[in-house]
């Protein structure tokens, strides 16, 4: 019927709410948030103060099908997660490196890991993690455990915090066979 369905629940919701969006609404919600984003809803003049718990996408219509979303209590810690972002991937370090006798000339963000799990109160809530990889060079590798939000103390990083979030992996140049020596073998 050209709408996206819902539901709100939470601790101080009995049962859940059923919702109902304009496609249109769903879109521009989505277009500035996404999962574990913190938006306020507002439903017959109470506003609540909600969490997007998830977003059920159908890949072969190319659109969103249904949004949960978890009522907050202030004082009650949830569990979310936050999105990874990696800035500056043009600047990763580069340079000629010998690796298994071929010519490395540069390195190339393998991106492990899409998010982070965690628990903490809804005043600490995180849906992005910006990450700047500028500086990383061939052989690094970024694990749960160094990025920012696992050095906060109001967050519980539920993710394995040994977890590779992102490694600097050789581009190999290949060097392709000229006509002549093709044609030698």
């Amino acid at each position: 019927e050209g709408f996206v369905t819902g539901n709100l629940f939470g601790r101080e919701i009995e049962g859940s709410i059923p919702l109902k969006f304009t496609k249109k609404e769903i879109e521009v919600l989505l277009k500035n948030n996404n999962k574990g984003s913190q938006v306020m809803l507002e439903l017959d003049g109470k506003t609540y103060d909600a969490l997007i718990k998830e977003v059920d996408y159908n890949p072969l219509a190319h659109t969103v099908e249904e949004v949960d979303f978890q009522a907050l209590v202030s004082n009650e810690m949830v569990h979310s997660v936050a999105e990874m972002v990696f800035e500056n991937h043009e600047k990763i370090l580069s340079g000629v490196f010998q690796v298994d006798e071929e010519k490395v000339m540069s390195g190339v963000l393998q991106d492990e890991l899409k998010e982070v799990a965690y628990k903490a109160l809804p005043a600490d809530l995180v849906d992005k993690i910006k990450v700047d990889v500028a500086g990383m060079k061939i052989g690094d590798t970024l694990r749960v455990k160094d990025l920012e939000i696992a050095k906060n103390k109001n967050i519980h990083i539920t993710t394995d915090p040994e977890a590779v979030v992102a490694t600097v992996t050789p581009v190999h140049n290949v060097v392709p066979e000229t006509e002549t020596e093709a044609e030698e073998t």
